[in-house]
């Protein structure tokens, strides 16, 4: 039986956020390459959707790790099951994530990224849960914060399933 999503955030206003944050990394790494990073499988909508809108040359590659399995909390493991397929050193590097909760997977990457010596390195998440966070960290830049609630839609999943929603949403009770 599906479950009944409400709408935490509108398919137009998650849209327009992106499209903000483009702008500004555009601006930002003006006259440069941007390397990003999505982290596997729930990056995936919003780095397609923010590259597709940078002003600016974009590599990109992909990790993934895993700290929920199939369940709605982290369980605070952090595995690495797929890392990098080219070396980011001396590269301008953009961390790309779906949602910063504990923290924990985020310091995990960061740290491993930082000692491969990218020329700059930056975090971006589209989703912010200060209220979880365990490890002490900040993105750089975040498209929206968040209540503590679990939530799917735009890449973000519940089993593997909502991924594919346009918008982000919240699973009734």
């Amino acid at each position: 039986m599906e479950q009944k999503i409400d709408v935490m955030i509108d398919e137009a206003t998650v849209e327009a956020r992106i499209a903000e944050i483009a702008q500004q990394l555009s601006k930002e790494y003006e006259g440069k390459t941007i390397h990003i990073i999505g982290v596997l499988k729930g990056s995936v909508f919003f780095m397609c959707e923010l590259a597709k809108r940078l002003t600016v040359p974009v590599t990109m590659d992909f990790m993934s790790v895993s700290s929920y399995g199939n369940d709605t909390k982290s369980s605070g493991v952090v595995k690495m099951i797929k890392d990098l397929d080219e070396s980011i050193e001396g590269r301008d590097v953009v961390l790309i994530e779906d949602i910063m909760d504990s923290g924990r997977t985020l310091s995990y990457l960061i740290n491993i990224l930082k000692e491969r010596k990218p020329a700059s390195f930056k975090v971006v998440t589209l989703l912010d849960k200060p209220d979880r966070r365990v490890v002490e960290l900040e993105p750089d830049i975040t498209g929206f914060v968040i209540p503590d609630r679990f939530v799917v839609g735009y890449g973000l999943d519940c089993a593997q399933k909502y991924r594919n929603l346009p918008y982000i949403g919240v699973i009734s009770e």
